[in-house]
């Protein structure tokens, strides 16, 4: 009998749930029987990356990262960098041996099994979800504050959720922007992968102003005490305070790295192009984030950041410079839609392998004739996160999503290592170096990141997953297409 860990085209013999492994040769002809349109280059998905993990972590985050933290936000940015560099770097190997969409969940299913791999994408899903809920949310707070403070004062009604508690019944602005995003995506990846591009510059340039103007004038006395707060999470009148506790939430201001594993299916050459995307745009936003946070912490107090919701703008006001102020307040609303284009575009290709495998409704999986994009599951995507920004609350979110990014990304390193040992002579364009260093390094800070997070996020990813298991046994396992 064929073992499942032997590559072998076709559907696998049917076994128990953990062992149903998909091989790597039925994802690519299930790709050519499906596939998407191979437009994207090197640079195109580079500033993807760039795009989404530099937007929501740097203009808002900054400031809760700064009040959690302290001066030791600095500290907490590496921590959580470093953290995703080993993640990373596994990635980059997957990416290079399975060139298809469906990042951590097509990296566990070709070599856990479908059981892992359906837990993965079943919390990625949930994470993409929330994360752009969350920038569309941000998008929209900033929008209507500028709009207010030139006289035009939107309704609350159509400014905030009915859930949100604060007397509203729709954030009007958040879905349109989202309605906006999507359209976008279903039309033409390189189209929005241009816009994406030309976004990201603007939103380097004006970040490269704030540096010009924040570096010179640093007070090392701002720096003093690093870590008021400690370096480990600790819970402070109710709210997770501490380096960790800091890392555990401004790890979501990476996230966008995962996303440029599944364009894998439209990219050209991309066991080439994806891992060099995933290592440029994670290192390019690491080394922005460090020096963002040294010249917002080195000129202005810490407790004056806290609780901001536009730091860096407030950080060259209270230096005086108003009006380079206001022109950061409106580059973040004009960039951080590519955030949120990172967002759905990652979850609805998500979707789209998920339900190619068909452990979803095969209809989620139709491609536009037109267009070669999955129109479906991202019209499908776009409404569910469209109802989650227009009535949900926003708070927490982060925590929630990164519960299940930190599962994912465990789960791919372990899945580095599996290939490597079940698969040692398939061709893969970039090796991890020292893998047997990198991925305890990656489960390790990964593990510590999740104790890190408050206990209600620890328990929501519980019952999240839990609940995933119940759709699974109920659906996914009976209609997989690996059931013989």
């Amino acid at each position: 009998m064929q073992s499942n860990l032997t590559p072998a085209r076709g559907r696998a013999p049917r076994a128990p749930i953990n062992w149903r492994i998909k091989p790597i040769e039925s994802y690519e002809t299930d790709a050519a029987q499906r596939p998407l349109r191979r437009s994207l280059g090197a640079l195109q998905l580079t500033m993807l990356g760039v795009g989404g993990i530099i937007g929501t972590g740097i203009f808002v985050l900054t400031a809760l990262g700064a009040e959690r933290a302290g001066p030791g936000l600095i500290l907490a940015f590496v921590i959580a960098a470093a953290v995703c560099g080993f993640a990373a770097l596994a990635y980059a190997e997957l990416a290079s041996m399975v060139p298809v969409a469906g990042t951590a969940y097509a990296y566990s299913y070709v070599s856990m099994g479908e059981l892992v791999a359906w837990l993965v994408g079943w919390n990625l899903i949930l994470e993409y979800a929330v994360s752009a809920a969350v920038v569309a949310v941000g998008w929209s707070g900033y929008t209507v504050g500028l709009l207010a403070s030139i006289g035009w004062e939107l309704p609350v009604a159509l400014t905030r959720g009915a859930l949100a508690g604060e007397g509203g019944v729709i954030n009007l602005p958040a879905m349109l922007v989202i309605a906006t995003i999507g359209v976008l995506i279903t039309m033409s990846m390189r189209v929005s992968g241009t816009i994406g591009s030309i976004l990201v510059l603007v939103k380097l340039a004006a970040l490269a102003l704030f540096l010009l103007a924040t570096l010179p004038h640093i007070d090392p006395l701002h720096f003093h005490p690093f870590m008021p707060y400690g370096f480990g999470s600790t819970e402070v009148n109710g709210v997770a305070r501490g380096v960790m506790a800091a890392a555990s939430l401004i790890f979501f201001a990476y996230l966008g790295f995962d996303a440029v594993s599944t364009a894998a299916e439209e990219t050209r050459r991309p066991s080439r192009t994806v891992p060099l995307a995933i290592v440029g745009s994670l290192t390019i936003c690491m080394l922005v984030y460090i020096l963002i946070s040294v010249g917002a912490i080195g000129t202005t107090s810490y407790q004056e950041l806290a609780g901001s919701t536009d730091p860096l703008a407030l950080v060259l006001r209270r230096m005086g410079n108003v009006r380079l102020g206001n022109i950061i307040a409106i580059v973040a609303i004009a960039t951080l839609p590519t955030v949120l284009l990172v967002l759905l575009y990652g979850q609805s290709r998500i979707f789209f392998v998920m339900a190619r495998d068909r452990l979803l409704p095969d209809a989620l999986s139709g491609v536009h004739a037109r267009f070669g994009t999955p129109h479906v599951v991202t019209l499908v995507t776009s409404v569910f996160v469209a109802l989650l920004a227009g009535f949900g609350r926003a708070d927490q979110i982060a925590e929630l999503s990164n519960a299940g990014s930190l599962f994912a990304f465990s789960a791919a390193s372990i899945a580095l290592v599996v290939l490597r040992i079940t698969q040692p002579h398939r061709p893969r364009l970039f090796r991890c170096p020292l893998p047997w260093l990198v991925v305890p390094a990656a489960l390790l800070g990964c593990g510590y990141l999740f104790y890190s997070l408050p206990a209600l996020s620890q328990m929501r990813f519980a019952v999240w997953s839990i609940i995933g298991l119940v759709v699974y046994a109920l659906y996914g396992y009976r209609r997989s297409g690996l059931t013989a």
